[in-house]
């Protein structure tokens, strides 16, 4: 079954991978960040410490 919630909107870097990934369905982004055999995501905060939230359109 294929799960199409997220979305990858950016990727930079083959050794140090850094991706933003949008949740399709409430329209949070993430950044995810991968260095090796390690790797971390958090949701994308703005200046105040707010979730950056794209626009979510119905599918």
């Amino acid at each position: 079954m294929k799960n199409d919630r997220f979305e990858k909107t950016y990727s930079q870097g083959s050794l140090n991978v850094t991706e933003i990934w949008v949740d399709k369905a409430t329209g949070v982004n993430y950044i995810y960040h991968v260095c090796g055999s390690s790797g971390g995501l958090t949701p994308l905060l703005d200046r105040e410490g707010k979730p950056i939230i794209s626009p979510v359109f119905n599918q």
